[in-house]
C-alpha cells in the first residue's frame, strides 16, 4: 500500500495540443519504470524496481501492456486507449478488432484509470516555487533541470530539450514551459525516508504483443477498404 501511494503522487497528462511548434511521433513505444529505495538516508541498498507500463502507439491509438509487478515478463492487463477513453482487452487475444471493441464494450474514462499509466489534469504541487538548476548530462543525454523543495518532499525534474512529442507525457505544462520532454523525476519523502525515481523511456519499436494487435487491425482495415 505504501508503494502504491507513492506512485499516485505523480500525475500524468495525455494531449497533443501545445502553443509551440512540435513534431508528433507517429509510432513507437514508451516504458515507464520506477525504482523505490527504502531507508534512503542509510544508503541505497534496499531497492525495488517496478516496470509500471509498456505503452505502444500508432498515431492516435495506444496499446498499453501493464506488467505484473513481481514478474514483469508476464502481462497483467492490456488496455486499448484512444482519445480520452480506454477499453480493457483480453491479454491472451492478439486478434482483437479495435472498432468492434469500441462498439461493443462500454468506454471508460482515462481520468479514472488506476493501473499502469495514470492520467490526471493536475499540475505539479508547488510548481511556482521551483528553482532552476544547471543543465546536466545523464546517460549521454543533456537535460534541463529544476527542483521543488518543501517541508515534506524534495523533487528534482529532468527535461530533455526536443521538438518531438509523444502521445503520453509527464506533466505537459512542464514540457511547454521548458520546450522539451520530461523524462525523469527523482523524489525524496522526508517523512518516510523513501527515495523514488520515475523514468519515461521512449523507444522506436513496439512490444511483440502490441505489434500483433496493430498489424492485425491494419489488415482488417485494408481488407474492408478493398
Amino acid at each position: 500500500m505504501k508503494i502504491k501511494l507513492i506512485f499516485l503522487l505523480y500525475a500524468f497528462f495525455f494531449t497533443f495540443s501545445s502553443c509551440r511548434k512540435e513534431i508528433v511521433s507517429e509510432s513507437g513505444g514508451i516504458d515507464i519504470i520506477s525504482n523505490v529505495y527504502f531507508d534512503a538516508s542509510q544508503g541505497l541498498d534496499q531497492m525495488e524496481s517496478f516496470h509500471l507500463s509498456k505503452m505502444n502507439y500508432s498515431q492516435n491509438q495506444l496499446i498499453e501492456l501493464v506488467p505484473n509487478t513481481r514478474f514483469p515478463e508476464i502481462t497483467k492487463k492490456v488496455y486499448y486507449i484512444k482519445d480520452s477513453l480506454y477499453f480493457q482487452l483480453d491479454p491472451s487475444e492478439n486478434n482483437t478488432i479495435f472498432s468492434e471493441v469500441s462498439q461493443k464494450h462500454k468506454p471508460l474514462s482515462i481520468w479514472d484509470k488506476k493501473e499502469g499509466a495514470v492520467f490526471s489534469k493536475e499540475h505539479v504541487l508547488n510548481y511556482r516555487n521551483r528553482k532552476n538548476l544547471s543543465d546536466t548530462v545523464l546517460f549521454n543525454k543533456k537535460y534541463k533541470r529544476f527542483e521543488i523543495n518543501s517541508p515534506w518532499n524534495y523533487t528534482r525534474f529532468y527535461v530533455y530539450p526536443t521538438d518531438t512529442i509523444l502521445p503520453y507525457s509527464f506533466y505537459k505544462h512542464i514540457e511547454n514551459d521548458y520546450s522539451g520532454r520530461l523524462e525523469r523525476m527523482d523524489s525524496y519523502n522526508k517523512n518516510t525516508d523513501i527515495f523514488v525515481t520515475l523514468q519515461l523511456l521512449p523507444r522506436k519499436s513496439w512490444d511483440d504483443q502490441a505489434r500483433e494487435l496493430f498489424k492485425y487491425n491494419h489488415f482488417i482495415r485494408t481488407r474492408k477498404s478493398n
